[in-house]
């Protein structure tokens, strides 16, 4: 872990921005490295990791769920996940429902809108997003809580274009706010910008950034 990076962007970033170390695959030591500095919410990629680090990690860390998550994969992690940031689907969405109902639980979700160029990223488009919202089935569903949304810029060095980006899912942000969630105080979160655009995604209004290798080095995928 590079301490004295970690130190900077927490000195650099406002107040309003929770920074979430990006943990995955990296080993314990790692966590317990950035825990030692105050550091607790975390983002995991892989639902078995996480369910391992929750069981042997101090019980006070806010897990967050960054990734892909597939639906035979939810069971893994429910009973603890803090925060859902890859929701991505209305069946994902109904499903995480249905399972924080066994455990008794109100998961928090952000949805993930797909703004980037590339065609491999997931996402709701704004129209797919707007027929869930007014499903009837939407507001059966009472073991999740909408807290906000997610997205990732494209690839690319141009900055113009990472700026549009994330400019849209702002956009997209207060879009919802005013249709669908006014009266949600909790309906806060812009999850947008990693170590190389989170800058670019504070300018344009992010909440919470997923920052991991410029904290704990190249992610080690050998093993995965």
């Amino acid at each position: 872990m590079n301490q004295e990076v970690y130190k900077e962007i927490l000195s650099e970033i406002p107040e309003n921005v929770q920074l979430i170390a990006v943990s995955k695959t990296k080993p314990n030591s790692e966590v317990e490295a950035a825990y030692a500095l105050g550091q607790r919410h975390f983002g995991e990629n892989w639902a078995q990791e996480v369910k391992q680090k929750q069981e042997d990690l101090p019980k006070d860390i806010c897990w967050h769920f960054i990734g892909h998550l597939q639906t035979n994969k939810i069971k893994y992690i429910i009973p603890f996940v803090h925060l859902i940031h890859s929701i991505d689907s209305f069946k994902l969405l109904m499903e995480v429902n249905k399972l924080a109902q066994k455990h008794q639980r109100i998961v928090g979700c952000l949805l993930q809108f797909h703004v980037a160029t590339e065609e491999t990223k997931f996402g709701f488009s704004m129209d797919e997003c707007l027929e869930m919202l007014q499903d009837p089935r939407f507001s059966e569903l009472k073991n999740v809580e909408i807290r906000g949304i997610m997205g990732m810029a494209s690839l690319t060095d141009d900055q113009t274009q990472i700026h549009h980006d994330f400019h849209q899912l702002h956009d997209y942000f207060h879009l919802m706010t005013e249709k669908f969630f006014a009266n949600q105080d909790s309906f806060k979160e812009i999850s947008m910008g990693m170590t190389d655009d989170y800058k670019i995604a504070i300018e344009e209004g992010s909440t919470m950034i997923r920052v991991g290798s410029a904290i704990f080095g190249k992610r080690n995928y050998a093993n995965k």
